[in-house]
């Protein structure tokens, strides 16, 4: 079987018998085209002439150009698909890829928010004092002191605070419940808020409504994130995750134990935390380069 053959029946397997995204079709023919341009040149043109050898020095090849590592990665997620269809369908043997290593993408540190540009959310006149604007100030502040997720803030109910134990119960990923603690003034925040909203817009199991007094919706965080923080931080990135990011971040720089951040952000394993050390070291970093006398001496 030549290559282009083993190709046109991927495609086929693909668009027709798996129905991917149309998409995801081109991403992955693409890919394998580009392959069997390749090959072509190496005047390779049958399946059973392709080894690993063939696919590391194409990989070889897109390094060299200065091709990210995250899409020489997925190049290669592109091949694998292919071999392990063509093996499960008789017309290859061996697993080519087994022998093939993909480029390791440097890891992403978490972006925060710096204390400074948090502080900000304290500020007087900064959120207006109709319903709207006291309802932004209290989910701004609550991303920040309680680290949870937007979906998990959308999805609060009155119910879910629980003024006597000074705790929120939060339902996060696969339903598993936890408890974050809140401090007086962010109590005070929200029973002042509850009653607002209930001369505003009646009454509803929902702790956060919009205007028609329906339940928010993530894209409703995300949305109230940008408008507010995007005038008051400098980070590359602004989401409601980077509060979360800033919530860990910030409790870790003041000593703060990693495994008291992990309960607090419902972290199933503790290596998921454990990036925000990483943050921590930068930052130190960051610190003694601005602030030591003898780190500014060439």
């Amino acid at each position: 079987m030549t290559v282009d053959e083993a190709i046109e029946r991927f495609h086929t397997y693909i668009a027709t018998e798996r129905r991917m995204a149309a998409g995801t079709v081109q991403n992955y023919i693409g890919d394998l085209r580009d392959f069997a341009d390749w090959l072509a040149c190496q005047q390779v043109t049958t399946l059973d002439e392709v080894t690993a050898r063939e696919v590391r020095e194409w990989q070889m090849e897109h390094m060299d150009r200065g091709e990210a590592a995250g899409t020489v990665k997925r190049r290669l997620s592109s091949l694998s698909s292919w071999f392990r269809f063509l093996r499960r369908r008789g017309f290859l043997e061996a697993d080519i890829m087994a022998k093939v290593s993909a480029p390791k993408q440097p890891k992403r540190l978490p972006v925060f928010f710096k204390e400074s540009e948090t502080e900000r959310l304290y500020s007087e006149g900064l959120f207006a004092t109709d319903f709207m604007g006291q309802r932004d100030k209290l989910m701004l502040r609550m991303l920040y002191e309680t680290g949870m997720r937007r979906s998990e803030l959308a999805g609060l109910k009155v119910s879910s605070v629980d003024f006597s134990s000074m705790t929120i119960k939060v339902l996060g990923k696969r339903n598993k419940e936890r408890l974050i603690p809140i401090e007086n003034e962010l109590a005070h925040n929200i029973k002042d808020y509850l009653a607002l909203k209930e001369q505003e817009m009646g009454e509803s199991e929902w702790l956060f409504v919009g205007r028609k007094g329906r339940q928010i919706t993530p894209a409703d965080v995300y949305q109230t994130v940008r408008k507010y923080m995007t005038a008051l931080s400098n980070a590359d990135r602004i989401s409601p995750h980077v509060f979360r990011h800033s919530f860990a971040t910030h409790i870790l720089n003041e000593g703060g134990s990693i495994e008291a951040i992990r309960e607090l952000l419902g972290h199933a394993d503790l290596a998921t935390t454990e990036v925000y050390t990483h943050v921590t070291r930068e930052h130190l970093k960051e610190v003694y380069k601005h602030a030591h006398p003898r780190s500014r001496k060439k």
